[in-house]
């Protein structure tokens, strides 16, 4: 970076770390949050532990609803909501609100799919030697789905990547945020070129140590 101003440089490194502070937070909610939504879609199928369509085919509704709208209608049309949780529509904080949403539904069907790699056999088996549904959530399900559900979150950050710069281009801070008020607006193809170099970089080691993690849990 030493092509760039110390002005400049300083910006940038406080715009890499709104970047790694807006998608570890939204990341980590979506997890929280997400996982939960999973289990109860998975559960609620037919043919799964607790079958109930009532609850199933709503849930399943949200899910997709909020999954299919794009990121940047979803930013501005919870504006309300975000101001109400955060207290403010613009700003990195502002921008976890409807980063962690839109994570929450997209990781929630990943997952969805990740539990149904599981085994039938395994569930059954575990049934047999007379466990409850919640034992076999907590010590089958969710272990023997595990590398899927990190493959899962890799992609998800992956994506929040991309997301968070969107968010820049609505007053979320970031290196989205950076790259277009000094790159696009003020004329700095420097910057513009720094900013997307240290995305793809940013991108890569995410997807290497979720490649990483997928491999050890895999091969436990």
């Amino acid at each position: 970076m030493s092509w760039l101003a110390p002005a400049l440089q300083d910006l940038l490194v406080e715009a890499l770390w709104d970047t790694a502070l807006m998608v570890g937070a939204s990341a980590a909610i979506a997890v929280i949050i997400g996982l939960p939504i999973a289990l109860l879609l998975h559960a609620t199928a037919p043919g799964g532990l607790a079958p109930n369509a009532w609850l199933n085919r709503p849930l399943g509704l949200v899910v997709n609803a909020t999954r299919s709208t794009p990121f940047i209608i979803l930013m501005v049309a919870i504006v309300p909501f975000t101001r109400l949780v955060a207290g403010t529509s613009i700003g990195t904080g502002a921008a976890i609100v409807p980063l962690a949403l839109a994570a929450t539904a997209f990781l929630a069907r990943l997952f969805e799919n990740a539990l149904r790699e599981v085994d039938p056999g395994v569930i059954e088996a575990a049934r047999a030697m007379g466990a409850t549904r919640m034992q076999i959530v907590a010590k089958v399900l969710v272990p023997e789905a595990l590398p899927g559900l990190v493959a899962a979150t890799t992609v998800a950050l992956v994506s929040l990547v991309g997301f968070s710069a969107m968010a820049g281009a609505v007053g979320g801070g970031g290196l989205g945020d950076l790259g277009i008020r000094f790159g696009y607006q003020r004329f700095m193809p420097e910057v513009m070129a720094t900013v997307v170099v240290i995305l793809i970089v940013f991108v890569q080691a995410l997807q290497s140590l979720g490649d990483w993690l997928v491999r050890r849990l895999s091969h436990r």
